[in-house]
């Protein structure tokens, strides 16, 4: 008897393990900003060249004294850019600062952000 209520025991903790698995599999796909996993990794992927570009943005001000222009920093190779469809960057500038802009081209039903971006504090906004 005692053998039965062990492998009922193991049995169970197991379905609660693998239930709060799928609750933190769904949480994380929904805290990046997407319905799906394969999205969530895209937008995951938006994020870091936006942190990268905004980095390079502020490297290029320590040592220019300006902000500069996304083709500016690919041109002294501050930045590699790669695509990642279906996002296209850009960056603002002005004096006091500056905004690396991703914008979705289309709509992909995939529940990702039309757009994403990144100010020189480090800021993230995204807008639907």
């Amino acid at each position: 008897m005692s053998r039965v209520f062990g492998f009922l025991s193991v049995v169970i903790v197991l379905g609660i393990g693998m239930y709060i698995y799928s609750r933190q599999a769904q949480s994380s796909s929904a805290a990046a900003g997407a319905s799906n996993p394969k999205a969530a990794i895209n937008i995951t992927g938006v994020k870091s060249d936006l942190i990268g570009i905004a980095s390079a943005e502020r490297l290029y001000f320590a040592s220019e004294g300006k902000y500069a222009s996304l083709d500016e920093l690919i041109a002294n190779h501050a930045v590699t850019m790669r695509q990642r469809p279906p996002y296209t960057y850009e960056v603002e500038t002005s004096s006091s600062g500056f905004r690396v802009v991703a914008t979705r081209s289309g709509d992909d039903g995939s529940g990702t952000p039309a757009q994403l971006s990144v100010d020189e504090n480090m800021e993230f906004k995204t807008s639907e």
